[in-house]
């Protein structure tokens, strides 16, 4: 295999021959380059090639799943990686146009070990990336993606005999069925079904309205331009037209959907955007009622009502605070054998018996009508009201280069960890403690608590603050914590603010 290279003029004869891999693509738990400024077509077919080289260095059985998102120029990269992949003696399972938890489903319906997902996920359009895993549920992690840029940036890819392609049809179906079940609303619901164009438009109406859930359409339309927004339901930008589509129409619910449909976000129907941390700990109040003495996990971005939580208390919850990261979360909660896992940017992992431990947005809206349909006297705001209430920030994410980003806050780490071992004040408090697990998480001695991490998949920090005394405290946290982040030059602009 010829060893990638890192930078390729586009527009030259290189370009279409030689393989370019930007070496920060690889990312801890996924794969994401801009397309085609850091990789081209011969590079994602140098990238097939070293994925299948990995899975028969690991034994792996040599039968993959493949999928593509609804992007213009997804079914070019995908074919690129699966030339890659039959080069190296895989066996392709080609399952088409997908959502990533439809490829993840797909390794349990068609018996397969492994899985790719050609997709950029909730990025902007220029974007690519592939998700990827051998041992279902689970998906690449540090290690295996340690192991695999190694192996294809070092040329290491081996081509071996025994490469199939097969088309496979009726993998949609099979996963619709398979969140349907037999499960039909016995109260009415009427829901935002917001999908912002992405690949969710070829599946969440249908789904509703199967479980006998009214559609209200918000931008169901298939269109990989992206006409009205960026399909992220953690951007405030697709959070506010959920919710200005719930108070015109007088819908009881608004869900939404990202780009590969692995996240689900929620407005109810006050039209109160609730971040998915908080949907968690509705979900898992209504769930450890059923189970009791389940453990949840939750990621560092998460509230505290996990651990907080009076009514959590009572049904013998355990709560487990762990590295954020699909990858991390699928991984934590299949280790611990927890009933479900939260993840603030709207990443949910239900478990056995509910699901099958990947993040599924699809299967959590269902999971949602259920429990309302569980609750016929309560609507969404009513279960949120009933929650302890706290002020939270939305997820902020200033400027830090990929390149810059790890060694910036490893110093923040230190700095933050040195001003809790030196006894002084944060926003006016005494801190608690420090949990460094995934950056820095400074709890202050009532609960409350501040967090800087950096983002896996972006050339950014990410910032989440949280108070359980007020919105004054909140802003105060915030401030102290920027105060911090402030010290490292190589930080820039907030994409967002409070």
């Amino acid at each position: 295999m010829t060893r990638p290279i890192a930078e390729v003029t586009p527009n030259t004869w290189s370009f279409l021959r030689d393989p370019m891999i930007k070496p920060t693509g690889f990312r801890e738990y996924d794969a994401r380059w801009k397309y085609p400024d850091e990789i081209n077509l011969p590079g994602m077919t140098a990238l097939g090639l070293g994925l299948g080289t990995q899975m028969r260095r690991r034994g792996i059985a040599p039968v993959i799943a493949v999928g593509n998102d609804y992007r213009d120029y997804s079914l070019s990269i995908k074919h690129a990686l699966i030339l890659g992949l039959m080069q190296a003696g895989i066996e392709v399972r080609d399952i088409g146009p997908a959502l990533s938890p439809m490829a993840y489903f797909a390794q349990f319906h068609l018996d397969v070990p492994a899985v790719a997902m050609v997709t950029a996920s909730h990025n902007p359009n220029g974007w690519t990336g592939v998700k990827m895993g051998f041992e279902r549920p689970l998906t690449h992690g540090p290690d295996e993606m340690a192991e695999l840029r190694d192996i294809v940036l070092n040329g290491e890819g081996e081509v071996h005999p025994g490469g199939a392609y097969e088309f496979v049809e009726g993998v949609r179906e099979a996963y619709l069925d398979d969140l349907v079940g037999d499960f039909r609303m016995t109260r009415p619901l009427k829901v935002v079904c917001a999908t912002g164009n992405g690949t969710a438009s070829a599946f969440a109406p249908e789904l509703f309205e199967r479980i006998g859930v009214e559609v209200v359409p918000s931008h169901n339309e298939l269109d990989y331009t992206f006409p009205n927004y960026n399909p992220n339901p953690e951007a405030m930008e697709m959070l506010h037209d959920m919710a200005a589509t719930l108070r015109k129409t007088g819908a009881d619910l608004a869900l939404g959907f990202d780009g590969d449909g692995d996240r689900c976000g929620v407005v109810d129907d006050e039209g109160e955007e609730i971040f998915a941390d908080k949907v968690g700990v509705i979900m898992a109040r209504d769930l450890s009622k059923i189970y009791p003495g389940s453990t949840f996990v939750a990621d560092v971005k998460s509230t505290g009502l996990f651990a907080s939580d009076p009514e959590l208390k009572k049904n013998g919850v355990t709560a487990d605070y762990w590295k954020t990261g699909h990858s991390h979360m699928k991984r934590r909660v299949k280790a611990l054998g927890a009933l479900a896992g939260f993840e603030k940017s709207g990443h949910y992992f239900l478990a056995e018996p509910i699901g099958r431990g990947y993040d599924c947005g699809m299967r959590v809206a269902v999971e949602i009508c259920k429990l309302l349909d569980r609750n016929p006297d309560k609507s969404m705001s009513d279960l949120r009201r009933a929650l302890p209430r706290t002020w939270s920030t939305p997820t902020m994410s200033p400027y830090a280069a990929d390149t810059e980003k790890y060694e910036i806050l490893e110093r923040l780490v230190a700095k933050l960890v040195a001003l809790h071992e030196t006894g002084e004040n944060f926003a006016g408090r005494p801190i608690k403690e420090v949990v460094t697990v995934n950056g820095a998480r400074v709890i202050l001695d009532n609960g409350s608590w501040g967090l800087v991490r950096a983002s896996s998949n972006t050339p950014n920090l990410v910032v989440v603050c949280e108070s359980s005394e007020s919105e004054e405290e909140m802003r105060a946290i915030f401030a102290a914590l920027d105060a911090v982040i402030r010290t490292e030059p190589g930080v820039g602009d907030y994409d967002q603010t409070i």
